[in-house]
């Protein structure tokens, strides 16, 4: 059997026969062809999908073993589906209505969901599962307060199976916030059981223990290493799903992953290096699906803050003199799709963003403009990217290096380790850093909110222009979809007028299965839902 080259390194075959004893069936549990074998280079560091701390693994396994009031649909693209931001459906509510104004959002529950241990689901579960998402101290609270959910008085119990949610103004990222996993609904009375006076909110007990309605049940917990999970034969929320029993596996080194998906010890894995991707396509032991993430971006930040790149013409310059297809064909290897040499100029066509940037290589340009900004023989700087973004920032660093040097532009390029690069950004002392941006929705609006406005620390660029700011409360409440879009233009092009970054490639989710698995669908949080796969 043909086996994936990793620049050397070789697996060990202790260490496969170890991962793979891991991922077999139990003597007397689902069968080979029930039980789907996930292998993930992250780890469920936590059953609470939103403690703060959880990793983005921990997170994403709530998809199934909890539900939420709604969810995204999804739609076909080629072989393979992605989820539709612009459309909703119920998954604990039977349906839901939107006031006209836009200000009460009412949602009807099934009438045949339970919980897990076979209670019913009640209104006054999502009612105490929101009061916590706003209320305790847990990744949901920011996160929601996104969609103008942030107080428990907008949570009403109507009857046993109706709840009501009321907004000051009408919030596009209202319904959408409730579609994610940062709305889990947890069985109340199972949680209130475990809660104290010190934690009334069942932080403590949830981190290892679930209380969700969701198709698979947790049977095996251990923390960052393994999690078994078992189907909800009472789930009826849904399409059932096909596999029987998950065993999600955490296996750190990508090489292991590869090769454990193509023995057929594992079914699916993601996240591998490029180099890996190219050497698997086209081998028939396994299929490789490269789909072009909406919301993720990489690039070039600049420090808005700090001199020289407090010069709108510094920042031109730089982004005139980078070898865009040396980066994207080099750091990549051509994987994902291009983020710059747009053809429009102003504003562009449509307000979608991440989208191309009309900037291209043009050295003489960028000398031109580094003159214009006092600086003609150019100057020294640092280029700073962290140890977990190495694989495709060391090359990209070295090549920005050469092509800087030819504008007279001396670049030191220096790679941190990940807590001090974290420290620095939050800190705001990098004058210009490679990073990646991922938002959790696709709306510019609220992509421009997080990476570009307010002191926050995904502000890399720091960058705060009076324009944008303006326009961002405005949009944020905007019903008119024509107006939102006119707003929407306007921000990018603003963005790509003053260059507090410049966009190399939008990255791809890279799934690497079995020739046996269907079904897969890249949703919002690039993880896997397992009740969407199923054997062939």
């Amino acid at each position: 059997m043909a086996h994936v080259s990793v620049r050397g390194r070789r697996l060990s075959a202790i260490a496969l026969i170890l991962v793979s004893t891991l991922l077999s069936v139990p003597a007397g549990a689902q069968s080979r062809e029930e039980t789907l074998r996930y292998v993930t280079g992250g780890s469920v560091n936590t059953l609470d999908p939103v403690m703060l701390g959880a990793t983005p693994e921990a997170t994403a396994l709530s998809s199934a073993t909890y539900d939420r009031l709604v969810a995204f649909d999804s739609r076909p693209a080629g072989d393979y589906r992605v989820f539709d931001f612009e459309s909703l459906r119920g998954e604990l509510a039977e349906s839901f209505e939107v006031s006209e104004d836009g200000l009460t959002l009412t949602f009807h529950l099934r009438p045949d969901a339970l919980w897990q241990d076979g209670r019913p689901v009640t209104a006054e579960d999502v009612k105490w599962s929101l009061d916590r998402a706003v209320s305790a101290e847990t990744m949901s609270k920011a996160q929601l307060a996104t969609g103008s959910l942030t107080d428990p008085s907008q949570f009403t119990v109507v009857d046993e199976r109706t709840v009501r949610i009321t907004l000051e103004k009408a919030d596009r990222l209202a319904l959408p916030n409730l579609a994610s996993l940062y709305a889990p609904i947890y069985n109340s009375e199972l949680a209130r059981e475990h809660a104290t006076d010190e934690d009334p909110w069942a932080l403590e007990w949830l981190k290892d223990n679930t209380a969700g309605s969701g198709a698979y049940a947790v049977s095996t917990f251990r923390a960052g290493q393994q999690v078994v999970l078992d189907v909800n034969e009472g789930w009826a929320n849904g399409p059932r799903p096909s596999f029987r029993r998950v065993i999600v596996q955490t296996v750190p080194e990508a090489s292991t992953r590869a090769n454990l998906v193509e023995r057929g010890d594992a079914d699916i894995t993601l996240n591998l290096q490029s180099q890996d991707l190219r050497a698997l396509e086209g081998r028939d032991t396994v299929k490789v699906a490269s789909i072009p993430m909406p919301t993720a971006a990489a690039g070039l930040i600049f420090n808005t803050r700090m001199e020289p790149f407090d010069n709108v013409l510094v920042r031109q310059a730089v982004a005139l003199a980078l070898p865009y297809d040396n980066l994207f064909e080099t750091a990549v290897l051509g994987r994902g799709e291009k983020l710059y040499g747009a053809g429009w100029q102003g504003e562009p066509e449509e307000g979608v963003f991440p989208q191309a940037l009309p900037w291209s290589t043009d050295l003489d340009l960028a000398r031109q403009k580094l003159a214009e900004a006092g600086y003609p023989e150019g100057f020294e700087t640092t280029l700073s990217f962290g140890v977990n973004r190495a694989n495709f920032a060391e090359p990209a660093a070295a090549l920005i290096q050469e092509s800087l040097a030819r504008i007279g532009i001396t670049v030191r390029i220096d790679k941190l380790p990940d807590p001090q690069m974290a420290e620095a950004i939050t800190d705001k002392r990098l004058p210009m850093l490679i990073e990646r941006t991922l938002a959790l929705f696709p709306s510019t609006e609220y992509y421009f909110r997080i990476f570009f406005s307010g002191p926050s620390r995904w502000n890399y660029s720091s960058w705060d222009d009076a324009r944008v700011n303006e326009i961002l409360p405005r949009a944020r409440f905007e019903a008119d979809q024509a107006a939102y879009e006119e707003d929407a233009r306007r921000l990018v092009g603003l963005l790509a007028e003053e260059v507090p970054m410049t966009y190399f490639w939008k990255q791809t989710l890279d799934v690497v299965m079995a020739p046996s698995i269907e079904g897969f669908t890249a949703w919002y949080h690039y993880n896997v839902d397992f009740r969407d796969l199923s054997r062939t």
